[in-house]
């Protein structure tokens, strides 16, 4: 007997499954109440489900807890129903645009939705066969955590996808801004069409014009056959410029014309080339001081960096460890050997000056070093967590002044960095917005708020 394949549908009321969705033939349907907490599904080893959404509601608060189950579900495709006159509503076409591959409208025509169902399912396994060399990668989970900090991005690169803007996305060595490029990308309306990622670093300066632009036939010596460069091979989808901030001021220059009138001219050729690529820029450093040093073109940074995250260091994501560590270890294929308590505060007071990538290799070395089933500090290298109540990091205040300085951040990439906005957003007064500012010795972001608060005056 064949087996039937896995479908889940997502609703909020179970008799209008029943009445609208009669089960598919051939398929096994888990029934998901949408208003339940999101806990998640065990995902299964051998296929992730495909998975049909129901946004038949309009009100805000049905929509978010969707969209939290579509997080945290291990559906390998979506596909959602709706009513006909939704498709103007802005929340159901957003969620339609971010997390499904396809949408159907009601009433359901159950022929059209069985072969909509198998071509997902399809494609899902012919993304399977595909090598996971980036399973045992730390860039592999980065983005996942509850944490304040990893949740800002992801809400970030979420609005930021639904644009076409260039996207800058900087942080410090280990922190996942492949992952956080990788993100935007599988959340953006070219998620069908290709990721070219260029390492800026390993560009040879002879070479750039080549390996970017591509060449035509006899360009140069050795040059037997016409090739195309990386833009190009981007064309239709996002071209991800990971560091960025190691180009040279002439390798920069020869970006400049690209960026400016998304034309590329091949080696060798006068003809031209117009290509539709989304740009996603990751850079070790902050590029403003990058500017300000003059190692890096100021009209190249403000062509790059429209859109601008900052991936959080690991030490601002300490509530993402436990999590962090469980998925580490998992992808290395251990499930029962975890850090026990102690080890779990060791690894809280440890600073991480190599964050995700620096954790991936002490959890590997310590189940290397671990004699007992409980992985300790001293497997991964770390001090032991005596005295841990006293790192000053731990404190009800130090907790409340992250929170603070959170709500801070949020509030002014919500309202583009106007500082009135932002005061209106937290329901505080303005003089306690800088208060606030001053308080954790951030600086007011003058340059931006005076343009725009100006506006607002006129």
């Amino acid at each position: 007997m064949e087996q039937k394949r896995p479908l889940v549908v997502l609703s909020a009321d179970s008799t209008q499954i029943t009445d609208t969705l009669p089960a598919p033939p051939g398929w096994q349907l888990t029934r998901i109440n949408a208003l339940d907490p999101p806990s998640g599904l065990p995902p299964d080893r051998d296929e992730k489900p495909v998975g049909i959404c129901m946004l038949t509601a309009r009100d805000t608060p049905y929509l978010e807890q969707i969209q939290n189950w579509l997080e945290r579900l291990p559906a390998a495709c979506w596909l959602a129903l709706i009513q006909r006159e939704q498709l103007g509503h802005p929340e159901v076409c957003r969620l339609i645009q971010q997390y499904c591959q396809d949408y159907h409208t009601l009433p359901v025509d159950q022929n059209r939705l069985a072969g909509s169902l198998g071509h997902m399912l399809g494609m899902s396994r012919l993304r399977r066969q595909l090598p996971e060399s980036h399973c045992t990668n730390y860039q592999h989970y980065v983005m996942d955590g509850h944490s304040p900090a990893i949740r800002r991005v992801r809400m970030l690169l979420r609005r930021f996808a639904a644009t076409n803007e260039p996207i800058l996305i900087d942080g410090e060595s280990g922190t996942g801004k492949d992952a956080a490029a990788r993100f935007a990308h599988q959340h953006s309306n070219r998620r069908n069409q290709p990721l070219v990622t260029v390492n800026c670093a390993a560009l040879p300066a002879t070479l750039i014009h080549s390996e970017l632009f591509g060449h035509q036939r006899g360009a140069f010596t050795h040059a037997l056959h016409a090739r195309k460069g990386r833009i190009e091979a981007a064309d239709g989808g996002t071209l991800v410029l990971a560091g960025v901030d190691e180009l040279s001021l002439e390798q920069q220059s020869a970006m400049l014309r690209f960026l400016q009138e998304g034309k590329i001219e091949p080696v060798g050729s006068s003809q031209p080339i117009r290509v539709d690529v989304r740009i996603i820029a990751t850079s070790h450093k902050p590029l403003e001081d990058c500017v300000a040093k003059d190692s890096f073109r100021g009209d190249v940074f403000y062509r790059l960096g429209n859109l601008a995250v900052t991936m959080p260091p690991l030490r601002r994501r300490l509530e993402d460890l436990p999590y962090l560590a469980q998925s580490i270890l998992g992808s290395a294929g251990e499930t029962t050997r975890q850090p026990d308590k102690n080890t779990l505060i060791a690894m809280a007071r440890h600073p991480w000056p190599g964050n995700v990538r620096e954790l991936q290799n002490r959890l590997h070395q310590g189940l290397v070093l671990a004699q007992r089933p409980r992985l300790r500090s001293e497997d991964l290298g770390l001090p032991p967590a005596l005295l841990a109540y006293m790192d000053d990091r731990f404190s009800l205040e130090s907790f409340r002044a992250r929170a603070d300085e959170e709500a801070i951040a949020l509030s002014l990439a919500l309202t583009r960095q106007n500082l009135s906005a932002a005061a209106r957003l937290l329901k505080i007064s303005r003089v306690s917005f800088y208060r606030l500012l001053a308080k954790h010795d951030l600086p007011p972001p003058s340059h931006l708020c005076s343009r725009s608060e100006k506006g607002e005056s006129s």
